[in-house]
């Protein structure tokens, strides 16, 4: 075989893994299937993030809705979350959660099969973080931000990613905020 045909296959199977970079789960490499609309955060911004939290979240309360690769989530397990509550939708990004959390005995992390806005509408958990990665040119994060007020614990922040600039609902406003390619990022706090 001609070394440029076997390039486009490693290339391809290396975009569907995403490395955990810092905490216990340090280095460990999960994989996740080809869906429509998964972008895991890249490592440069979850370490952006990571550093405006403060590296470690131990005893935190965790909720990473539209959890996709699990990169986030996964990634706030790794750094001492004491729960992490993922919500994915498709079936088949569930799965790889599944056999992710088994693979790294991430007993912390509960995967819950639910469209976001319907979880919220049932559930009164509230959050040290909440992690917000809709699918990627999807609108969904204003809808879901209208509704994270009683789901957010005193002094908790909201994470978002979208394709567009990130706009503060009424009742937040922007602590820190940054771009990486396409995509807009920024934590937000509870005024």
């Amino acid at each position: 075989m001609h070394p440029k045909q076997a390039a486009p296959r490693r290339a391809h199977s290396a975009a569907n893994r995403v490395r955990i970079i810092g905490g216990q789960y340090r280095r460990r490499v999960l994989a996740f299937p080809d869906v429509t609309g998964l972008r895991p955060t890249p490592d440069r911004v979850r370490e952006t993030l990571f550093n405006w939290l403060g590296q470690d979240l131990p005893g935190w309360r965790c909720l990473d809705l539209f959890a996709g690769s699990g990169a986030l989530g996964f990634e706030a397990a790794s750094r001492g979350a004491a729960r992490v509550v993922m919500v994915e939708r498709d079936a088949a990004a569930m799965a790889a959660l599944q056999k992710n959390r088994a693979l790294l005995c991430a007993e912390q992390v509960d995967i819950q099969r639910a469209e976001a806005l319907n979880w919220l509408a049932v559930n009164r958990e509230t959050f040290d973080l909440i992690l917000i990665d809709p699918p990627f040119d999807s609108d969904l994060a204003a809808p879901v931000l209208a509704e994270l007020s009683h789901h957010l614990a005193s002094g908790g922040q909201v994470y978002v990613e979208q394709a567009g600039e990130v706009i503060a609902p009424s009742g937040f406003i922007i602590h820190r905020s940054g771009r990486a390619g396409r995509s807009h990022f920024a934590l937000l706090v509870k005024v």
